[in-house]
């Protein structure tokens, strides 16, 4: 049976922050949730991709310019238990899949008209997964994000604080007919069903990514299992700001 080294059912891993870990990206954050750690760094490009240069309202007329942000993903090798292999030449479709979420989550945080013709890209690295690389990568893109900022405003090179959400995540799950919150590997193998839920400080749903396996879920068991991720981003969002002051 899986254990939860000493949490409770509801209780998460502990978080840990570190931003301004790369000398060289415009902003960074080295996070920890468990045994998982995910190095996220920003890099600002004097450039956006055709749709955004092509941007027009529901009249026709060509609207101001913006900024973009996109979102990369990738394992290390030796991240897992066995080497990963490198995605060289073509992504595999979980890495798109993640990716495009973490996409979603960042530009619902970032404020883009205040990065104009700029793309704003966020890479985000595991170095060790132990369940939750995702949901740490998104604690991670917000901190190297928080990081950006405060860089670029103290510099005088941003006109405003560009974050509009504190926005973060955390999986939970039916583990032996019990919801628990912030999975591990070993109950993320064997769980029943499992959801990843990307949300606000102030419990707004961004995203939830999920399904069950091998046996359905109740109607009120979802909402339960979302109320209690919900309740978990909170937690984790509150220990995160309380590191990046």
């Amino acid at each position: 049976m899986p254990t939860r080294q000493n949490r409770n059912n509801l209780e998460t891993r502990a978080l840990s922050v570190q931003r301004g870990v790369n000398r060289y990206a415009e902003g960074s954050a080295l996070v920890k949730l468990g045994m998982t750690e995910v190095l996220v760094t920003v890099t600002l490009e004097n450039i956006v991709p055709k749709h955004v240069l092509e941007r027009r309202d529901a009249n026709g007329k060509k609207m101001p310019p913006t900024g973009w942000l996109m979102a990369e993903y990738s394992l290390l090798p030796r991240a897992t238990h066995e080497r990963t292999q490198r995605e060289r030449q073509r992504v595999n479709g979980r890495t798109q899949e993640i990716q495009r979420l973490l996409g979603r989550a960042f530009r619902s945080t970032l404020d883009l008209d205040l990065f104009k013709n700029k793309t704003v890209i966020l890479d985000c690295d595991v170095l060790q997964a132990d369940g939750g690389t995702r949901v740490t990568s998104v604690l991670g893109g917000y901190a190297a994000l928080f990081d950006l900022c405060d860089k670029m405003t103290r510099a005088g090179t941003l006109d405003d604080w560009a974050i509009t959400n504190e926005v973060g995540a955390v999986s939970v799950g039916l583990v032996d007919g019990e919801i628990r919150l912030d999975l591990d590997y070993s109950e993320d193998s064997s769980a029943t069903a499992d959801l990843n839920v990307i949300a606000t400080a102030n419990g707004e749903i961004i995203e939830v990514q999920g399904g069950s396996e091998g046996q359905s879920i109740t109607h009120p068991q979802f909402l339960e299992m979302l109320t209690v991720g919900i309740d978990g981003v909170k937690g984790l969002l509150t220990s995160l700001k309380s590191q990046l002051k």
